[in-house]
């Protein structure tokens, strides 16, 4: 967890660059026997993943707003991604959408209240639902758009709320999912995704910024829950 760099989405590119090279070069003197990196941020991930990959030889996955299956599905042919500032301007992200959603109009929209708000709730327990629809309500999402892709990791922390907040029907897209089953397969692993972690299997958490309450945070993010 690089929470002494958070938040990314408001980060340079260069700076991200530069930061994520120097978190691998860490990994690869500090960690042995890792077999997969995961970049589980879409602004590390759009800025930062094909630099990454020409510094190290471990297979690397980034997360990236998940426009093609959004643009696929939509019966409207009218999405909108929604992500951080960094993610919903660059230039890979720009690709995605013309590489990927043909034949659909695409909004991209920006927030990072949003980020400020699933953060809070990831470590507090505690939903701002005023504040949350008051950042939908900005939005002003057209009424034509049909799919919502969440661009942001930390968005579907809060995706059933954020659904609430809509005022017409919309489904929400992200990209979690596909993730996990593209880790499994790289991992050539039997692990199902949605399982549970084997109970002998060794789960180690490190930051770059001291974390108070480690002990909570690790029961909140507890690999073995229900």
């Amino acid at each position: 967890m690089d929470n002494a760099f958070l938040p990314y989405g408001l980060q340079p590119q260069e700076l991200i660059k530069s930061r994520i090279k120097g978190l691998i070069s860490w990994q690869q003197q500090c960690l042995s026997n890792v077999d997969l990196i995961v970049i589980a941020c879409n602004t590390a991930s759009t800025y930062a993943l094909e630099e990454a990959r020409k510094h190290t030889h471990i297979p690397i996955i980034g997360v990236v707003p998940a426009v093609k299956p959004a643009a696929l599905s939509s019966k409207t042919k009218h999405i909108a991604l929604l992500a951080t500032p960094a993610t919903s301007n660059n230039a890979y992200t720009h690709k995605l959408i013309m590489d990927f959603t043909s034949g659909c109009k695409v909004e991209t929209l920006h927030s990072t209240e949003l980020v400020r708000i699933a953060e809070h709730f990831y470590w507090h327990n505690e939903l701002d639902k005023e504040a949350l629809c008051a950042e939908i309500a900005r939005l002003n999402i057209p009424a034509t758009v049909d799919r919502l892709v969440l661009g942001c990791t930390h968005f579907p922390l809060i995706a059933h709320d954020i659904k609430n907040c809509l005022q017409q029907h919309v489904e929400l897209v992200e990209s979690g999912k596909a993730i996990a089953n593209r880790a499994v397969s790289l991992l050539g692993s039997q692990i199902v995704v949605g399982e549970k972690v084997p109970s002998a299997s060794e789960v180690h958490f490190y930051a770059t910024a001291p974390v108070i309450g480690s002990k909570e945070v690790i029961s909140i993010i507890n690999l073995n829950k229900d």
